[in-house]
Order: structure tokens, then sequence, then C-alpha cells
């Protein structure tokens, strides 16, 4: 159940403008950029960036489900030919080789289209290690994605790597935290149950409204009135 002290976000970018907050000592500095997970983490992210006048980009990243189950992650790929798996679930499910050769094609030909759809001919922003990087999404349930997420951040070799979320359960957040400078998470239920759980509005973002903040984040006037 929800602690007593803690009360359900009212929608993503709500639960950004709440971490945005915490992360204040990041604002106007030319060296800071907000990556956020698509589709879920971009509208925490859109917020985050707008309170702190930083850019923000999409780092993109997908789940490898279990065959039959595809909600459990067996893993996770993204850019730059990261892919992670856990051996362990893999082994005890029993998943062949085939099995996973397959999952993994299918989720790179979503990656692909994922890039054409959400930056079209626009290069993503570049990370060099001069940047401190916020890596945002609207939750942890595993950590799968999101560690394949801080892999493909690392490629770049970036000055800080900072991560911000509004939920994760205790287990993954201590898994997380040793792979980044700074981790800010604003709950930790023992029992997450669902993302979605801990939202009052959890709909599914679709690739226009990534698209919009994309877009609307870009403006040069970073005061100009959001979507």
């Amino acid at each position: 159940m929800t602690p007593p002290e803690f009360e359900r976000f009212r929608h993503r970018r709500h639960a950004g403008q709440l971490l945005a907050s915490r992360l204040l000592s990041y604002s106007d500095r030319e060296d800071v950029m907000v990556l956020a997970l698509p589709r879920g983490g971009v509208p925490v992210g859109y917020e985050i960036a707008a309170a702190l006048h930083v850019p923000l980009d999409v780092c993109l990243v997908r789940k490898l489900g279990v065959p039959e189950q595809p909600e459990l992650a067996m893993g996770a790929i993204a850019r730059d030919n990261i892919c992670l798996l856990n051996h362990a679930l893999i082994q005890q499910r029993q998943i062949s080789k085939t099995a996973i050769a397959t999952v993994i094609r299918r989720e790179w030909a979503e990656l692909e289209r994922r890039t054409r759809a959400y930056c079209g001919e626009d290069e993503q922003l570049p990370v060099t290690e001069h940047h401190t990087i916020i890596l945002v999404d609207d939750g942890i349930a595993t950590g799968s994605t999101f560690q394949a997420a801080i892999a493909a951040v690392n490629h770049h070799h970036p000055n800080q790597l900072v991560a911000a979320v509004p939920v994760a359960p205790p287990g993954v957040y201590r898994q997380i935290q040793p792979l980044v400078s700074q981790l800010e998470c604003l709950t930790t239920p023992e029992n997450l149950m669902a993302i979605g759980y801990w939202y009052d509005d959890f709909a599914q973002v679709s690739d226009e409204e990534v698209r919009l903040l994309l877009q609307t984040a870009r403006r040069p006037d970073p005061d100009s009135p959001g979507p």
C-alpha cells in the first residue's frame, strides 16, 4: 500500500516537477543535459529540463522481454551495440539462443523505428566527456532497461551521470546507486506492484507526444509556452 506520508503523482509531468526541485543545483549550466527514456520518461524529463533551463534529448533503449511473458525483462539493448542479458533468468527459464536472437532482432528494429520517429532528420545531441547527464525515466521496476541506458551513456564517458526517477523498489535502488554519481528517487516502496500504481494518470505516451515535447524543448526561447 502507499505509505501514508506519500501521495501518488498526479501524472508524469507532476513527477518531473517534483524531481526538478531536487536538481536545482544543475540549473543554467552549459555542461548539463537531460536524457529521457521514451516513451514514458520523456514527459518527466521535459519538466526537469524546462525547470533547469538545459537541453532535452532521448536515450533510446529497449527491454528484451521473455518469450511468452514479454513484461518480464531478460535484458535490454541500447544504441552503440549495447546488449545486457540476465543470464541467471535465461538459464532458469531455459530460454534458447534462437529465442533470444529473435527477441533481439525485433527490438533492434523497434529501436531503429523510434530513432526515426523521434529524431527525424535532427541529429541527437552529442554527449561528450565534458557533459553532466541527467538520465530520467518514469520509474524503474527491474532495472534491466535503465542499466542498459546507463551503459549507453557511459559509452561516451560523460564527466558525471545523475539518475532521476520518481519511483523504484529498494533493491533496484541499491543496484543502480553505485552505477551513477547521484541517484534521485522520490519514493522506494517495498511493494512496487507496478509503476503505474504510483500515478493517478498513467496513460500511455504516444510517439507524437514524444516528438512534440522534444520539439518544444528545442525552441530557442525556453520560456515559450509548452505543449
